[in-house]
């Protein structure tokens, strides 16, 4: 897989605003197939930069409903917390 396979997007949410500026620490979706490994290589290659820690969780996707009596489910993925070294920085907008 190439790198642009195993990383889909960076998350940009206010809970990983405060942790990119308090923690250094970044979210990423991640290909589920991907380890932490192969995405610690992938964000070191795209972003250019250095990556101290990876830690990974499968997020089940949610029951949805859209103005339908039947259910559907959004897809299961995999989030990556990615802890940058002091200095480092991705810029996400």
């Amino acid at each position: 897989m190439t790198p642009f396979d195993i990383i889909k997007t960076a998350r940009l949410t206010e809970k990983g605003t405060v942790q990119s500026a308090e923690r250094n620490q970044y979210t990423v979706v991640a290909d589920r197939r991907a380890n932490k490994t192969q995405i610690r290589q992938a964000v070191q290659e795209l972003f250019k930069v250095k990556v101290i820690a990876v830690h990974t969780m499968n997020v089940r996707g949610k029951l949805r409903r859209q103005r339908t009596a039947h259910a559907g489910k959004a897809s299961d993925w995999k989030k990556a917390l990615v802890t940058l070294k002091a200095g480092d920085k991705i810029v996400l907008t």
